[in-house]
């Protein structure tokens, strides 16, 4: 191995599992519920974010990561935060993360390693499902849905919980650490995209999927996101905040055609969505804009272009417009933010 791969390995020789107690881990209050985890980080794990919140849905994923080894596949719309819950609550275990974004020329080697060449000599270097396997870790695929089916078929035998077989480091046989486990995220269910938006996914094999314990991850409640907004964005006033969730949820409603403002346009379907991520982003981007409001240009609506209206079309970018104008009130431009 060269020196960088010798300090990798030598780190993760080094990860301890413990049991952790579930409820002082993600509540703050103990419950004497057992979970594993490890008693000291690694350089693959996570760093911890202080101020995420978990919501609901993240129920699920505790109890995965409490009592089941299966492969997880959590889907959901863009931007509703699926890598970010699992890797946080990864951090929170001292899980090591080994991560990929799938693509529909990944192949399977891509994964497992490969050999390299040092001093003259040859070696091989371990991939991140290798890495997982071998010395126990979450191997993190995303955007699973990308894969060529045939490609995604390859890993049915270690969904499966068989040893790997690595033909090119001497036929080695790496049997799954007690500590290993796998989740991949995508944007449908394996099934096939009726939106229009995930350009590129694919419908996967039946029988890849049927190896999987399915998880849907929304988009959270007003109230979180509000909280959410007032932990990331607590120069804006709580009123404003609460409108701009209000704006966002009315977005997701008309862009699967489903809007029940009575003031929205009865055809109006548009052709992107409003996500978590986008939300944040508008938010902070409306608090840099402030200054705006001295030259009468609305903060608000100028970070809202930046966040999301640039790319859509030209008739829902039009329509982004009018409705966070009435949402907001035409001239609705606060002068001064909270300190």
């Amino acid at each position: 191995m060269n020196s960088h791969s010798d300090t990798q390995a030598a780190a993760l020789e080094q990860l301890v599992p413990c049991d952790l107690d579930a409820g002082s881990i993600f509540s703050g209050q103990a419950t004497g519920t057992k979970i594993k985890g490890f008693e000291a980080p690694s350089p693959f794990t996570p760093a911890v974010n202080r101020n995420y919140l978990f919501h609901e849905q993240a129920r699920d994923l505790i109890v995965w990561f409490l009592y089941d080894k299966d492969p997880l596949y959590v889907f959901g719309p863009l931007g509703s935060g699926k890598t970010s819950l699992i890797k946080e609550l990864a951090a929170r275990l001292n899980y090591p993360v080994f991560e990929v974004t799938g693509h529909s020329r990944l192949e399977f080697p891509e994964l497992i390693g490969h050999l390299a060449v040092r001093d003259g000599g040859m070696f091989f270097q371990y991939g991140p499902l290798a890495l997982a396997l071998k010395y126990g870790g979450l191997f993190l695929l995303n955007e699973i849905d990308l894969l060529d089916p045939s490609t995604a078929a390859g890993l049915n035998s270690i969904l499966d919980g068989s040893p790997l077989c690595v033909p090119e480091n001497g036929g080695e046989i790496i049997a799954p650490n007690p500590m290993f486990r796998f989740a991949a995220t995508a944007n449908t269910n394996g099934t096939e995209d009726t939106t229009g938006l995930y350009r590129g996914t694919l419908r996967q094999n039946c029988a890849f999927m049927d190896r999987f314990w399915l998880c849907e991850i929304g988009y959270p409640k007003p109230e979180f996101e509000q909280r959410l907004l007032e932990k990331t964005s607590p120069e804006l006033p709580s009123d404003l905040r609460t409108r701009m969730v209000e704006f966002a949820n009315e977005v997701r409603r008309l862009f699967v055609g489903s809007s029940t403002d009575s003031e929205s346009r009865p055809d109006t379907v548009l052709d992107i969505t409003f996500s978590t991520r986008t939300l944040l982003r508008w938010a902070r981007l409306t608090v840099m804009f402030q200054p705006l409001s001295r030259q009468g240009i609305s903060p608000i609506l100028h970070s809202l272009e930046r966040a999301v209206g640039f790319r859509a079309a030209a008739e829902s970018r039009t329509f982004l417009q009018e409705l966070a104008q009435r949402i907001f009130n035409t001239d609705y431009q606060p002068t001064e933010l909270q300190s």
